[in-house]
Formats: structure tokens, sequence, C-alpha cells
């Protein structure tokens, strides 16, 4: 699915996203497409989903709004440290 495709969506406006085979945009972060994996309002709950499901390298990502550009993009491994410590 395209970044935009994600970003219009009304099921992802203002949740974060598990995404996996991730293609950036040459040159950012930006992504240009992705694999949605699972999607949630609260971003602990959806890491400890991706946790028991053993998806590691999944990008999380907060959707926004419908500008393509994403809030944050962060690796699981750095968000379960950050959540495990609060």
């Amino acid at each position: 699915m395209s970044w935009r495709d994600i970003c219009r969506s009304k099921e992802f406006a203002g949740r974060w996203i598990a995404l996996d085979n991730v293609k950036y945009v040459q040159g950012c972060s930006q992504p240009a497409e992705a694999d949605v994996v699972d999607a949630d309002d609260d971003l602990a709950d959806l890491c400890a989903r991706m946790r028991e499901a053993d998806r590691t390298a999944c990008a999380i990502l907060f959707v926004e709004d419908d500008t393509g550009v994403p809030a944050r993009v962060q690796r699981l491994p750095q968000l379960w440290r950050r959540v495990a410590h609060h």
C-alpha cells in the first residue's frame, strides 16, 4: 500500500500503525509504500501485540493527516525500551 493511500485512509488517520516491508523515498525517512501489519490508537497496546507476535522489524508510525508526512518514525526495540521504563 502506498504511504499516500495509508495517510488518506480513514481507518488509519490519527492512529499508530505497524509497517513491514517498508520501501522508503530515496534520500529520506519517509516511506513510499509498505504492508500495514496492525494499527491502534494506543501506542503501548500496538507495541505489546507486535512484541507478542515477534514482529520486531516493523516500523511504527503515527498517521497524523493526509499530508503524507509521518509524525514519528521509530523502530520497535527503541519504543519498547521507552515504554518499559515509564
